[in-house]
């Protein structure tokens, strides 16, 4: 007698359907339509459209940033009432709040990517963003007690949700050219300096301070002056992710596939989101692997690959 026990004989189609099903759950659509997307776009198990899903933290080969997140995660409701706190607080409580929210990265090994989140004077650059809000557009400020309260709950997504429109803004504003940016954070420091809020007029003059700082030019190894600028790119990428925790999307960080690569193979690093006027990102800035220059992509256009987000939201 023979203890050999008989292959069982796959089903058909079987595999096709429980890729579907994995890709229904994980883009939050149904079935049929799992079941087209996979049909026209070739999606692998566990992939999804760019156009789907939301990876905040994205898994990369930074174990201190990795660390960080974690750490966070795992914080107690005293440390999170102590943080929203900080994060209510406009102009620099928030800013640093968000910088401390989302920490430096860097790309993958290989891909050609280089620093994430990054940059020195993040803190003071996201405050300055705020006071040319306050100073540009006030009606976009929440107001000081509505934060104060929502504080005390100890959620960064509460806290989020009031102060949505003002990050959008400062996101925006990003948008602008570093060197057409300068003179609007320089305009709105003066303005802010004779405000009639005392905690608004330190503030500025504080960061008016230290833009003058940042402006000054220094000298590099070689002798030669330079201009060290304002950290735009890791900022923008801060408040990328912070964006996309509300309005779904893939921050800074996420590895995805190409469409329209022509082996079908191409992989790349989102670097950056475009966004609308409401919603998610209608676009992404992505780096190809060992390319030399990042360029534009369609949402639709990119495919994202499986197990990226590194803790549960």
């Amino acid at each position: 007698m023979s203890d050999h026990q008989p292959r069982r004989t796959p089903t058909p189609g079987r595999a096709r359907k429980r890729a579907i099903r994995e890709h229904a759950a994980q883009a939050g659509v149904a079935y049929s339509v799992a079941a087209r997307h996979l049909a026209s776009v070739g999606l692998r198990p566990g992939e999804t459209l760019a156009t789907y899903g939301r990876t905040i933290y994205p898994i990369g080969f930074d174990p201190h940033r990795q660390l960080l997140v974690e750490r966070r995660e795992r914080r107690s409701l005293e440390e999170r009432v102590s943080d929203t706190r900080l994060g209510a607080t406009l102009p620099h409580g928030r800013a640093q709040h968000l910088a401390e929210r989302f920490p430096p990265s860097r790309g993958r090994t290989g891909s050609g990517v280089g620093s994430l989140y990054h940059g020195e004077g993040r803190v003071e650059l996201l405050a300055m963003l705020y006071i040319v809000i306050a100073a540009e557009s006030p009606g976009l400020l929440p107001e000081v007690g509505d934060l104060a309260w929502i504080a005390e709950l100890g959620e960064d997504t509460a806290l989020d949700t009031a102060c949505a429109e003002v990050d959008r803004e400062a996101r925006r504003l990003l948008d602008r050219e570093p060197l057409a940016l300068w003179p609007i954070i320089e305009a709105a420091l003066t303005v802010c300096e004779h405000s009639t809020d005392w905690q608004v007029r330190q503030e500025a003059i504080r960061q008016g301070a230290l833009l003058r700082t940042m402006m000054t030019p220094r000298v590099g190894y070689a002798g030669e002056p330079y201009v060290p600028g304002l950290p735009v790119a890791g900022v923008r990428q801060v408040l990328d992710a912070l964006l996309i925790v509300a309005d779904d999307g893939h921050a800074p960080g996420t590895w995805v596939r190409l469409r329209r690569s022509p082996d079908g193979a191409g992989l790349a690093t989102i670097i950056g989101a475009t966004w609308g006027s409401s919603g998610p990102p209608v676009g992404y800035l992505v780096w190809p692997d060992a390319a030399t220059a990042p360029l534009a992509a369609r949402a639709d256009d990119l495919i994202v690959l499986p197990d990226q987000e590194s803790t549960p939201r």
